[in-house]
C-alpha cells in the first residue's frame, strides 16, 4: 500500500516580507451570506456568481448588484428547481462571460440530470444556447466543473475530474454543439497521491457507513492564455500544472496517443481549485493548504502574493473591466461534504479583489 503524502508546499520563490504585508494584496469587495462557487464578470461590470452546491442553495446562480444585494441570475424562473421548466438550472459551478454572453456549466449532480452548458445573452436578456453533455461525453460519475472559452478555435474546454482515474477534458464545438472526451486517464488529469490538509485538518469525506476517506480529485483548474495558444490545466490534488496547444486540443484528427504526446508539464503548483491568467501569462490560483493566493510567473516559478486566515479556500478567479481580478472565498473545507459530515463553515463568505500583476481578459 502506497504511503500517502501530506501536502506541504515549499515556497522557494517567496519574498521574505511579513505575512501581514501580503494582506494588502487583496481587498474585500463583498461579504456574502451564501457560499459562492465560481465568479465571472461581464464587459459591463456585472458580477455573476454560482452558489456552491455543497451548501444546498435554493438559487444556483446569482448576480451581485452594486448595492451588494444578490438576485437570481438570469432570473428566478430558471433557478426554480421545485418547478422545472424546459431549461432549469440544477447545479451550476463553472461560469464564464464572453462577448456579452454568460455561459453556465450545470453539472446536474443534485438531481442526477444530464449536464449542460447554458448560454445567456445579457445584451438581449434571453436564452441563447443550450448544449447537453450526455454519456459517454459526461459519464455517470462526471463532475463537469470548470471551463475556458476559446473564441479563436470556437471551442469550450471543460475540466471533468469524474471519479479520479477516468478524469478527462471535454471539448465542445461552440458552433455545432458536438463534444468529445479527450485525455481520459492521462497523467495530466488524474489525481496524484496527495492529501489536502488545511489548518492541520485533512479534507475528508464520510460515506453512508460512517467511514472517512481523503478525496483525491482530478483535473479541475483550467485556463487559457489571451492569445488562445495554450490551455493550462492539472489535477486539483496534484503538484503539477500541464499545458497543451489549444490548436491540438481542438484538432479532431489527432488520435488519443498523438494528443497525449503533445501535453507537457509546465510547472509546479500547490493543491488548488480555480485559476486565471493575465496578459503577461501570470497564472493566479488559490493555494488551498496555505490560505493564500499564489502566482505561477512566466518563468514558471511560483510566488505567494496574498496570505490570510480570511482566504479560507479561494475557489475561483475572474478578471473584470479595468484589469481588476476578482476571486471568491467559500470555506469549502468546512462544509459538511468535505469535513467528514460536520459543517463548520460560517458566513460571511467573501468576494475579494486581488492586486494582479497585469490586466487580463474580462470574464476569464
Amino acid at each position: 500500500m502506497k504511503k500517502k503524502l501530506i501536502f506541504t508546499f515549499v515556497l522557494a520563490a517567496l519574498s521574505s516580507g511579513p505575512v501581514d504585508a501580503m494582506d494588502k494584496n487583496f481587498d474585500i469587495v463583498a461579504r456574502l451570506t451564501q457560499g459562492p462557487g465560481n465568479v465571472t464578470i461581464t464587459s459591463t461590470g456585472r458580477i455573476v456568481m454560482s452558489q456552491h452546491q455543497f451548501y444546498e442553495p435554493q438559487i444556483s446562480v446569482v448576480e451581485l448588484r452594486p448595492d451588494r444585494v444578490t438576485v437570481p441570475f438570469p432570473n428566478a424562473e430558471m433557478n426554480d428547481r421545485a418547478r422545472p421548466r424546459s431549461v432549469s438550472l440544477d447545479s451550476v459551478l463553472g461560469l464564464r462571460s464572453d462577448d456579452g454572453v454568460v455561459w453556465l456549466l450545470d453539472n446536474g449532480m443534485r438531481s442526477s440530470v444530464t449536464p449542460k452548458l447554458v448560454a445567456w445573452d445579457t445584451t438581449s436578456n434571453r436564452l441563447s444556447r443550450v448544449i447537453y453533455l450526455p454519456p459517454p461525453i459526461a459519464p455517470k460519475d462526471a463532475f463537469a466543473n470548470d471551463f475556458t472559452i476559446d473564441g479563436r478555435h470556437k471551442k469550450i474546454f471543460i475540466a471533468d475530474p469524474a471519479g479520479g482515474q477516468n478524469a478527462a477534458l471535454i471539448v465542445v464545438d461552440i458552433e455545432t454543439g458536438a463534444a468529445r472526451r479527450v485525455l481520459e486517464g492521462h497523467q495530466s488529469v488524474v489525481p496524484e497521491n496527495v492529501d489536502l490538509v488545511i489548518d492541520g485538518h485533512p479534507v475528508q469525506l464520510k460515506d453512508a457507513n460512517g467511514r472517512l476517506s481523503r478525496p483525491h480529485i482530478g483535473v479541475n483548474p483550467i485556463t487559457e492564455d489571451l492569445e488562445n495558444e495554450w490551455v493550462y490545466f492539472g489535477p486539483m490534488h496534484g503538484l503539477s500544472l500541464y499545458r497543451v496547444a489549444a490548436a491540438d486540443l481542438a484538432n479532431e484528427e489527432l488520435d488519443a496517443n498523438a494528443l497525449a504526446s503533445r501535453v507537457e508539464r509546465y510547472s509546479t503548483k500547490p493543491v488548488c481549485d480555480g485559476v486565471s491568467i493575465d496578459k503577461d501569462n501570470n497564472i493566479y490560483l488559490g493555494d488551498l493548504s496555505e490560505n493564500a493566493i499564489g502566482v505561477i510567473k512566466p518563468d514558471r516559478s511560483y510566488q505567494q502574493i496574498a496570505k490570510s486566515d480570511q482566504l479560507a479556500w479561494v475557489d475561483s478567479f475572474s478578471f473584470g473591466p479595468g484589469g481588476k481580478l476578482y476571486a471568491v472565498v467559500n470555506q469549502l473545507h468546512r462544509s459538511a461534504t468535505l469535513n467528514g459530515g460536520e459543517r463548520l463553515s460560517k458566513a460571511p463568505y467573501l468576494l475579494v479583489e486581488v492586486k494582479a500583476f497585469a490586466a487580463g481578459l474580462t470574464g476569464r
